[in-house]
């Protein structure tokens, strides 16, 4: 199996050894490159950079897009949580749009021993929209004196065994996406009203 993936050089060293297997070999595209033959296409800069493997209609497209659902991509795209602080998790969180982009991109995923959980396509999936949400609840707390920020990043480490605290989360997300899914989020659920706290420290 051959993977063709374009990513950011930070991300690269995470993704060589999760894609260091038997039976499979990768090319690292970079814009300008010829697009290569691949078994699936990975694009982990989709999100910030736009597309670049649009022209693919042979197989499976994966494309880091957190926010926007598959409703305006291509047919063989599925969407993939590719943010930092999640791209480290061996489990992939996958949305697809239709019954023929979930059986090439599960034929694929399982041909390379890759597992994966399908979330519904929708903004956030799942864990970028919960994260997402502690978040923002942080700020809330935080822009009411509840507590300091180091201290509510601690309490949540400790008391849900979270790998990150909420504002050690949305340093490493970027707060700038974690309120550009908000904003979309609050947009059908009012319950995503966005911290002045969280917009305060974004100005």
């Amino acid at each position: 199996m051959h993977l063709v993936i374009r990513a950011f050089t930070a991300q690269k060293e995470i993704l060589n050894s999760r894609f260091n297997k038997s039976g499979i070999t990768l090319s690292w595209f970079e814009p300008g490159d010829a697009i290569p033959m691949g078994d699936l296409y990975i694009d982990y800069c989709y999100e910030k950079n736009g597309a670049y493997f649009n022209t693919i209609t042979h197989a499976p497209v994966l494309v880091n897009s957190v926010i926007d659902t598959t409703e305006n991509m291509p047919a063989n795209f599925v969407r993939l949580n590719g943010w930092d602080g999640f791209i480290e998790n061996s489990t992939l969180e996958i949305a697809v749009g239709n019954k023929a982009s979930f059986s090439a991109i599960s034929t694929v995923l399982t041909a390379i021993g890759q597992p994966f959980l399908v979330a519904p396509d929708c903004p956030g999936m799942v864990s970028a929209r919960v994260v997402a949400m502690i978040i923002n609840e942080a700020y809330h707390g935080f822009g009411d004196g509840i507590s300091t920020k180091k201290d509510i990043d601690t309490a949540m480490k400790l008391g849900t065994n979270y790998p990150y605290g909420p504002f050690e989360w949305g340093s490493l997300i970027g707060l700038k996406k974690i309120y550009a899914l908000l904003v979309k989020l609050k947009e059908t659920n009012t319950r995503y009203e966005i911290a002045p706290a969280l917009i305060k420290e974004l100005c």
